[in-house]
């Protein structure tokens, strides 16, 4: 992978990560596109290392949400009052909805991984996440801010969250999809979703870094694809800030019609 490859795809990471049209569909989609082709090895470490980059921007983003949540989980434990303010709520919120995909990853994985080398199967996974977003829209009453979020909301986008381990199928789509559905705000469902992805971003970038450290090429690619992980970072940070926004004035419908749009474009190309 060149230093230019390697910061086109730490854009396309950074910016597909949160808009809710799939990171990895498009890590797998856009190098079948331009028809670059990488080591099987070599593109798992560049995934590995965008994802952290863009875990990175998360927490960057969201770091005082994220310290007072951890605080206030903390001071409800030791005040024996473990819902006692939102804070807490959403601490407990958050272990609620990471279990799932949790649970799903490291039972599927093999079947999950499988699909990862096939880009007609990515194209397919698309049209479910531009499924997910129109039935948000229409069904959704969106009417509920965030402090009245409560442990079945959290569950579902949880489950929902368990269909974006399929490559194609948006983590931020669906789960936004799925906290529209229970009648939360765009905001406020964007923004759980943003913080439901740190603890499953964290514990399988760790899973994954472990695996990428025993690799004995991880040091001889690593310098091209730094380009690509401060160029993920930066563009993930803001993409956030962008999608937050935009959420507080318009619909998700552009980026479903991006998805179909894509996964027709894709299907086409593999079929010519």
């Amino acid at each position: 992978m060149t230093p230019i490859q390697s910061i086109v795809l730490g854009c396309v990471q950074g910016a597909t990560e949160f808009l809710p049209i799939s990171s990895s569909g498009h890590l797998v989609i856009i190098p079948f596109l331009l028809g670059w082709h990488f080591p099987e090895q070599e593109a798992f470490i560049f995934n590995v290392l965008v994802q952290l980059a863009t875990l990175l921007a998360v927490i960057v983003y969201f770091w005082r949400d994220l310290f007072e949540i951890v605080r206030g989980f903390l001071l409800g434990l030791w005040q024996k009052q473990p819902f006692g303010s939102l804070q807490a709520r959403l601490g407990w919120y958050l272990i609620l909805a990471t279990i799932p995909a949790g649970l799903a990853g490291l039972a599927f994985k093999a079947t999950i991984e499988k699909a990862f080398n096939s880009p007609q199967a990515v194209a397919c996974f698309l049209l479910i996440t531009a499924a997910l977003l129109l039935l948000a829209e229409k069904v959704g009453k969106r009417t509920h801010p965030l402090e009245r979020m409560n442990w079945v909301d959290a569950l579902i986008m949880g489950l929902f969250q368990v269909v974006a381990l399929l490559p194609g199928v948006s983590r931020s789509g669906s789960t936004i999809a799925g906290g529209m559905l229970r009648d939360l705000e765009r905001p406020a469902a964007a923004r759980f979703a943003f913080l439901m992805s740190v603890p499953v971003m964290l514990v399988a970038g760790l899973l994954e870094t472990l695996d990428l450290l025993a690799m004995p090429t991880f040091q001889q690619v690593l310098l091209s694809f730094i380009p690509g992980f401060v160029t993920a970072a930066i563009v993930g940070y803001l993409s956030i800030h962008w999608l937050l926004g935009f959420l507080m004035r318009r619909p998700l419908f552009i980026f479903a019609i991006y998805c179909i749009g894509l996964s027709l474009v894709t299907l086409l190309v593999y079929l010519i």
